[in-house]
């Protein structure tokens, strides 16, 4: 568990890190102060002055924060900044500040795709093996047809086609599929197991190739995209009401996440450790990249709505009234985290 632990800090911390950064360059290049630029929470344990910006790393390897100078004035009014701050940047430079964080975790996440991509092998949506009264037999389908598409969404990888299956919810799925060069187009309509409580295709899929230079750079996007794919979907499920809170996990579910990874790979090598945490690290960067860019208060994405009302009317929301928004926002966000990280030590201690 010590391992895991360190492991989910050093992916934490990468996270963390690049998305503050992300803020920080765009911006320091656009003339924004930063009065301080931090990663960690609770106690400072080192800090350095350099300009205009305080450096500092926190006791607590959980979360960070680029402070923009003028970012949250509650009681105070917009002409008490002089226009080096947040509250006086042109509208369009605060929109670009704000979306660095979430764009620099996609940025760092295809990085990560491109290594893995290289060193891995790919998952091709091939049909390796059919179940018993598959559905895909019916549907005309045999072992070694190659998915194109499902639903009018091109795949490129095992997952894609059983991330679609799965929120279809047993609507028929047209399926575009390739056999001996050529192409055909089926409908397939998944059947439902009493036993699983859910659908199914009825096939195996996973044909495992490399993929090496230039075509990496294609195949890290898609990777990438299936991330993205299945973040906002998920998302989608909860606000739908079908995830329950056993469903969603803070820092204690992923390092119980990563600590389970872990035992499982650590048997096949160091080499197999990495990638899969590599793995694991492009999908909680995507994941943290969307969660940011949700319009809620406090979060990038909620700041960013009040920079849209502003290019929409022309003029901006008071700042007082932003930062009373925030602040709610922020004291909701903590109880939602104390929420989680209760039902995270409940859950694994059942």
């Amino acid at each position: 568990m010590i391992v895991s632990v360190l492991i989910f800090f050093i992916i934490f911390g990468v996270l963390v890190a690049s998305h503050e950064f992300g803020h920080f360059i765009v911006a320091k290049s656009g003339g924004i102060r930063v009065n301080e630029f931090f990663i960690g929470m609770g106690p400072t344990i080192w800090k350095k002055q350099k300009g205009e910006t305080l450096y500092s790393i926190k006791l607590l390897p959980i979360g960070g924060a680029c402070v923009f100078d003028g970012m949250d004035p509650i009681a105070e009014e917009k002409e008490g900044y002089d226009e080096r701050s947040f509250l006086n940047a042109p509208v369009w430079r605060r929109i670009a500040t704000l979306f660095a964080g979430p764009f620099a975790n996609f940025i760092i996440a295809y990085i990560l795709a491109v290594v893995l991509v290289n060193f891995s092998t790919w998952d091709f949506p091939v049909i390796s093996n059919m179940t018993e009264d598959s559905a895909a037999v019916e549907a005309g389908m045999q072992v070694g047809d190659k998915f194109i598409s499902v639903d009018g969404e091109k795949v490129y990888m095992a997952g894609e086609v059983t991330l679609i299956s799965q929120f279809a919810e047993g609507s028929p799925m047209e399926i575009v599929y390739e056999r001996d060069g050529q192409r055909y187009t089926t409908t397939l309509q998944p059947k439902y197991s009493d036993e699983a409580h859910r659908y199914y295709m009825g096939i195996y899929l996973g044909e495992y190739g490399e993929v090496k230079g230039p075509q990496s750079l294609k195949y890290a996007w898609y990777n990438v995209r299936y991330y993205f794919k299945a973040t906002y979907r998920s998302l989608a499920l909860l606000f739908k009401g079908r995830l329950t809170a056993d469903d969603v996990s803070g820092p204690v579910g992923m390092v119980k996440m990563v600590d389970d990874t872990y035992e499982e790979v650590k048997p096949y090598g160091i080499s197999a450790v990495v990638l899969t945490m590599l793995s694991l690290t492009v999908l909680l960067s995507v994941n943290l990249g969307v969660m940011n860019l949700l319009p809620i208060p406090a979060l990038d994405g909620g700041r960013l709505v009040f920079q849209f009302i502003e290019v929409i009317f022309g003029k901006p929301v008071p700042p007082e009234k932003e930062g009373f928004v925030h602040m709610i926002g922020m004291v909701a966000l903590l109880g939602l985290m104390v929420f989680v990280l209760f039902n995270d030590i409940t859950k694994f201690t059942r």
